[in-house]
């Protein structure tokens, strides 16, 4: 009876032994640092080697603390007017230094340093997470307020970058944090300041269009102008020099008639006579009432045609002027 009694009490031993060689390790894996804490304060300094660890059972306990880069956003600041109302539950609301409202969403990877403080100050990464967004929220106004809207969205971004995360990292360092980046992923205007921005963009832009239409049509009417101006030009040049040549070739058409004439009077006196009958006698309504016996008529009354006073075609009538 005691032999059974002394096996059972050993077999609650054995039992018991295990179960508080169980309770007294833990492990720690390679993404995790863990704080040993005894009833409710920490002990000793945070374990950061992976592995197998031993702590006292029962009254001893292990908080895992992640040891991996996390991340953390801006959050959207509350309303302040009816008209940014849809614009800022995208991103937070920041005005720059040049009165310019900028929607402005940025976020910080961080790591925690300091298990202990971390633990100590937040104790958890929910706490943790809401206490950088709010340090962000603020850091991200702070240095991006000093700057003007060009330099945050084109200009001096990685500057200003730069400097949020020097500010959050040295106030995040309280908390036993460690911030490692911080990045603007947008910086846009607002809505209805965007339309109005595209607004005068495309105004602008009509208006520059506009202008260069008009000092098109300008230079098409001077150009126009010009082309006119020579056509008149020339024309008349060239109708002048029509008009000297033929000038010049009347008179010469002249001169050789008059020396024609000069030659043989009574030939140029027949010849200008059989033109002038040719030109008369034509198929026209002109009507002539000449009498018979008019000097119109002379080679007709006589085949020489002389006058009746006995002079020949030749002396009695020169001609005036040569005939076309």
């Amino acid at each position: 009876m005691r032999l059974n009694f002394a096996g059972g009490a050993s077999v609650v031993l054995a039992v018991i032994a295990a179960m508080l060689a169980y309770g007294s390790m833990f492990t720690v894996y390679q993404t995790q640092q863990a704080l040993v804490v005894r009833l409710g304060q920490p002990v000793g300094a945070p374990i950061t080697e992976p592995g197998l660890h031993f702590k006292l059972p029962l009254i001893e306990s292990v908080i895992y603390i992640d040891r991996r880069i996390l991340g953390v956003e801006t959050t959207p600041s509350s309303p302040t007017s009816p008209t940014s109302r849809q614009v800022q539950i995208q991103g937070q609301l920041v005005i720059a230094s040049d009165q310019q409202p900028l929607i402005v969403d940025a976020f910080a990877r961080y790591r925690i340093s300091d298990a202990l403080l971390f633990y100590q100050r937040l104790n958890t990464l929910s706490r943790a997470n809401l206490q950088l967004e709010n340090l962000l929220n603020s850091a991200v106004r702070r240095v991006l307020g000093e700057a003007t809207s060009i330099q945050v969205v084109r200009d001096e971004r990685a500057a200003l970058m730069a400097k949020v995360r020097e500010q959050l990292d040295r106030e995040a360092q309280a908390y036993g944090i460690t911030v490692i980046d911080a990045r603007i992923k947008r910086a846009d205007l607002p809505e209805e300041i965007s339309q109005n921005v595209y607004q005068r963009m495309k105004t602008e832009r009509e208006r520059e269009a506009a202008e260069y239409r008009a000092q098109g049509s300008q230079r098409s009417q001077e150009i126009r102008a010009k082309a006119d101006r020579d056509v008149t030009v020339i024309v008349a040049e060239a109708t002048s020099k029509a008009e000297q040549i033929r000038g010049e070739g009347d008179a010469e058409r002249n001169r050789i008639y008059a020396e024609a004439y000069g030659r043989d009077p009574e030939f140029s006196a027949f010849y200008r006579s059989m033109q002038a009958y040719e030109n008369g006698f034509q198929s026209k309504d002109t009507r002539m009432l000449l009498r018979p016996d008019s000097e119109f008529f002379r080679y007709f009354v006589d085949p020489l045609g002389k006058s009746k006073d006995g002079g020949s075609a030749g002396s009695a009538q020169r001609p005036s002027a040569a005939p076309k």
